[in-house]
């Protein structure tokens, strides 16, 4: 990857729709648990998303296998289709943007209350 890829994220649309092409190879049932998978794991991306091509990746991979198996996906993945995204992008409780966000602000209040206090 080079500066200019990185910069303008043409490597990440270009590993997205080589995700999508291979997702449009699954099962219907499958499609729309990727499509759920995609949702849930969204909130735990960074700003540019590239933290989550791995496990998108990964997810992906479990779906192509499982399917080529002749398993269901609720076999796979069972009914907590959120819970299973919570624990590939860190486990149950894991910090999103958000929180990342929410703890800079609070860092960021509490410095100008401090100066302004004290």
């Amino acid at each position: 990857m080079n500066f200019w890829e990185t910069i303008t994220g043409s490597d990440l649309t270009r590993q997205y729709k080589a995700f999508e092409a291979r997702a449009e190879a699954l099962p219907a049932d499958y499609r729309a648990a990727w499509e759920q998978i995609k949702g849930h794991l969204s909130p735990y991306a960074d700003f540019t998303g590239r933290n989550l091509m791995p496990i998108l990746d990964g997810a992906l991979g479990l779906l192509e296998e499982t399917a080529a198996d002749g398993q269901s996906v609720h076999e796979v993945l069972g009914d907590d289709i959120a819970g299973f995204c919570a624990a590939l992008a860190g486990g149950e409780g894991a910090r999103s943007y958000r929180d990342r966000w929410r703890e800079q602000l609070n860092r960021n209040v509490a410095k100008k209350l401090g100066r302004l206090g004290g």
